[in-house]
């Protein structure tokens, strides 16, 4: 029987879980004006988020950075589930890259000074399209 995990993507799987997770504990009893701001960002780029309460949505927001971020550094969950999760989760984020005016330049992708700190999440984009097509070749492998 096969591993769910090589040793070569846990580097990668090891980087973005500590990453992800620390994010989500800073996240966990943020301060009202902080989950105001944080909520109104991703209402901007997804507005039915709007009709979530500020507090609920951080805290929804931590729990998901935490289950995915531990998920991610436990080595026995198959990488193909965490690759999904990390997929579903960078989309999210490149999503408000997009979506969010002031991000990037003017009919461009290339970032602005505010969107650099959200330009940088393809890194895990990346991570999770390289871990997911690792996965399919190996799941074609064995079948």
């Amino acid at each position: 029987m096969r591993s769910p995990v090589l040793p070569s993507h846990l580097p990668a799987r090891f980087a973005s879980g500590a990453y992800i997770l620390n994010s989500g504990l800073s996240k966990r009893n943020a301060p009202q004006e902080v989950a105001q701001g944080l909520h109104g960002f991703a209402a901007t780029a997804y507005p039915f988020l709007g009709q979530v309460e500020p507090k609920k949505f951080v805290k929804a927001l931590s729990t998901a950075e935490i289950v995915l971020g531990s998920a991610l550094l436990l080595p026995f969950v198959p990488t193909a589930l965490v690759a999904t999760g990390l997929a579903a989760f960078s989309g999210g984020l490149l999503g408000l890259y997009l979506r969010v005016p002031g991000m990037r330049e003017p009919g461009s992708l290339r970032w602005t000074e505010q969107g650099q700190a959200i330009a940088k999440d393809v890194f895990l984009a990346g991570i999770a399209g390289t871990l997911l097509a690792d996965s399919a070749r190996r799941a074609k492998d064995a079948g």
